[in-house]
């Protein structure tokens, strides 16, 4: 054989004679070499004589990368095996006969039962009425008849013309049942409608109604969803794999949680098992704070976990999907900028992750795929790890194997349709038969790569309540969330926080004064005290022994206020192209830029375009322009020298509602899609531009084209300029 390197980076070979013999001069010196001879004695050490070979193994102490077709090697060991035996060898066959998976298919529904989320509440919005859209509309090209079951009014997913059958009831067994007697589905789609159609589907299985109506429960089994959500049998099944949850223990009481606090030690977590949006959990640091807690805790569900806390880790999220016949792939890794210890909706998200090695990532992914391999999930999963900062340790918090808020931000920020191709899978469809619909060549099995930075930041309406914390922690208190893209950090970032309030700036340092307590325990508005403390000179150490905020997210931070301070230095008269842009280029708004050089937004982008400094259009594709897309999902960019496509004109443009709110919510989405669908059905090509990730008319086959930007004068009158349509419509 010539020397070979394997791609999965296990061994290095070179044939010598007969036999195999480490190719020192080629291999790494950090490898650690097994060899096993044909006597089965192991000798371990780096070999320069050749041995009789029986089988090679290498254990790479610093290398990373994919494993999934690492048995490909030793299918390449048998046949070398059968070849020196002089055995028939077909390595066709072999691979064939390696890679063949026998899936459990179902007969193939002709009337499917969808469960829907019921009314909004924290922690369970929009991105329901999105994932259950994505659903009917699987269905309605698989030919199946859809019944959906929703008792709220203000969705798409309720309106005429999506699902066949549309039942106002309420998501509990009870209702739910009399519809399958009415309507007598043949299946049933419960991961659709969150945590209350999740459970409402547990409850019937418990009291056998889908067995006695013959309804058959499509994707992930019940008993998979059981074992994810009850802790303690979720605990055993990622041990049996040999992977690590946090040190805990599952209770029923207040006394046994106490008890159970001791063998772990203080500080804990507690939270409820089978709840929504860590409702009733939080951290205690002494007995008398676990047992107030405990006694909320149990109020909302008849099983409470306590957990080893680990504030201060890195939490990392993956989204995953795996097809009946055992095809898994990562679609999108996501990085919360807050540590552990705060609810991953409330947190900040960066999308790809920033700050982890190649190793980690690898590391993680492939222990997410064995996860979702292992508790059998078919359609979509997200699961939670918390990573130590300071090693390669981590434990999986969390699995949700269903569709969630993070999917919902994973589509939009990789283009990737998660609930539609979540609803294909459950009919035992595989991933290499779904079409990718971004590109409309390539296949829905492979993972999205993004050539840009993607950042969700939550929206909170505290202010609007009397006597409220501000504090932010373990349960969700946000009412919606923005997604910003862009080709930095920086810029994506800024974006994002003029999103989610516009009488914000970006990371304006004036908002909010310096204090050390906000720091420590997170509020709302801890990010303008970051800013605040950054213009005051706070060293990057020093914040982040405060914040726990990863070291790569302050400098970046950091980066947002010296030019701030270097801005203030120029007059109007002053600032130069190359200063502009590069204000342009970190995300600075007109407006921003306005306010550091003492002049007016008009006055900035009347010289901004005099000095030729426009945005550049781009096209977001899942595949970082491998192949060309078919959809015109778009963004804006300093960070650019072409557009991505042509501007024919003659469009309408519809602006959304953008973020949701206390008194503005899923409603306002509704009024933009209807506008939509009656611009298409007058034969008008529409622009959307919206900027929130839990929405139906984010969706990019809503639209001819989707502009994920802000909706302020200055983005808006951009698009207007590049675009020219023949009108706007405020929805």
């Amino acid at each position: 054989l010539p020397c070979t390197h394997s791609g999965t980076g296990r061994c290095y070979m070179t044939s010598q004679n007969h036999g195999f013999a480490v190719d020192t001069k080629t291999m790494p010196k950090n490898w650690k070499v097994l060899f096993t001879n044909e006597n089965d004695k192991t000798n371990e050490g780096i070999i320069h004589e050749s041995l009789p070979f029986f089988s090679v193994q290498f254990h790479p102490e610093h290398t990373a990368g994919p494993t999934d077709l690492e048995c490909l090697f030793d299918v390449f060991i048998d046949a070398v095996r059968l070849n020196k035996n002089k055995s028939p060898c077909v390595v066709d066959a072999m691979i064939t006969e390696r890679l063949t998976f026998v899936p459990k298919v179902h007969e193939r529904p002709k009337k499917v039962l969808i469960l829907g989320s019921g009314g909004l509440s924290i922690g369970q919005a929009g991105e329901f009425d999105y994932s259950g859209s994505q659903g009917v509309k699987a269905m309605q090209e698989e030919k199946i008849q859809t019944v959906l079951i929703n008792p709220n009014i203000a969705t798409v997913q309720t309106s005429k013309g999506l699902a066949d059958k549309v039942y106002f009831l309420p998501i509990t067994p009870e209702y739910v049942e009399q519809v399958i007697k009415a309507e007598r589905p043949t299946g049933v789609l419960l991961t659709f409608g969150g945590q209350t159609a999740l459970n409402c589907g547990v409850e019937l299985q418990k009291s056998k109604v889908f067995e006695k109506y013959n309804v058959t429960v499509l994707g992930t089994p019940i008993q998979s969803i059981v074992d994810t959500e009850d802790r303690k049998i979720f605990a055993e099944k990622i041990n049996a794999i040999g992977e690590k949850v946090a040190p805990s223990a599952a209770v029923s009481s207040v006394e046994e949680a106490l008890a159970a606090a001791l063998q772990i030690g203080y500080p804990v977590m507690a939270r409820s098992a089978f709840s929504l949006g860590g409702l009733g959990s939080g951290f205690a640091n002494n007995e008398e704070e676990l047992r107030t807690l405990a006694h909320q805790a149990l109020s909302h569900s008849e099983q409470l976990i306590i957990d080893k806390s680990l504030k201060g880790w890195k939490e990392v999220e993956y989204e995953v999907v795996r097809d009946a016949f055992d095809n898994c792939i990562t679609v999108c890794n996501m990085e919360n900028v807050d540590p552990l210890g705060i609810h991953t909706g409330e947190s900040i998200v960066v999308a790809p992750s920033q700050t982890l090695s190649n190793k980690d990532y690898y590391m993680l992914r492939n222990t997410a795929i064995k996860v979702i391999r292992h508790f059998g999930i078919v359609g979509e999963c997200n699961i939670q790890y918390a990573l130590n900062p300071n090693s390669e340790e981590f434990y999986i918090i969390e699995v949700n194997a269903r569709l969630s808020r993070s999917s919902a931000l994973a589509s939009k920020a990789t283009g990737y349709p998660l609930a539609y191709v979540a609803a294909k899978l459950a009919l035992g469809i595989p991933l290499p038969k779904i079409k990718n619909s971004v590109t409309g060549v390539t296949t829905a099995c492979f993972e999205p790569s993004l050539d840009y930075c993607v950042v969700k930041i939550p929206r909170w309406d505290l202010a609007k309540f009397n006597r409220v914390s501000t504090k932010i922690g373990s349960s969700m208190k946000s009412v919606g969330e923005v997604m910003a893209i862009g080709r930095n950090f920086e810029e994506a970032f800024q974006k994002a926080l003029r999103m989610v309030d516009e009488n914000v700036n970006g990371f304006d340092p004036n908002i909010k004064d310096v204090n050390e307590n906000e720091l420590r325990e997170p509020t709302d508005k801890r990010m303008f005290v970051l800013a605040a403390a950054l213009k005051k000179g706070y060293s990057i150490d020093k914040l982040y022994e405060l914040t726990k905020i990863d070291r790569w997210f302050l400098q970046k931070l950091k980066n947002i206020i010296d030019y701030y301070n270097d801005l203030e230095t120029v007059s109007c008269g002053s600032i130069t192209h190359e200063i502009l842009k590069k204000a342009k280029q970190i995300g600075f708004s007109d407006k921003q830029i306005a306010a550091a050089i003492k002049s007016t937004e008009l006055a900035v982008r009347k010289l901004r375009e005099e000095l030729h400094i426009t945005p550049f259009v781009k096209q977001i594709d899942t595949v970082a322009a491998e192949w060309p897309a078919t959809t015109n999902y778009l963004y804006l960019t300093y960070n650019g020298s072409a557009h991505d496509l042509d501007f024919p004109g003659d469009l309408v443009m519809v602006l959304g509602s953008g973020v949701y709110r206390i008194g503005s919510s899923v409603e306002f989405d509704w009024c933009a899609v209807g506008c939509l669908r009656e611009l298409k059905n007058q034969g008008k090509k529409t622009i959307m531009v919206n900027y929130n990730p839990e929405t139906v008319s984010t969706d990019y086959d809503m639209s001819d084209r989707l502009y994920f930007e802000e909706i302020s004068f200055e983005v808006v009158m951009d698009i207007y300029n590049i675009e020219v349509p023949n009108g706007v419509i405020l929805c």
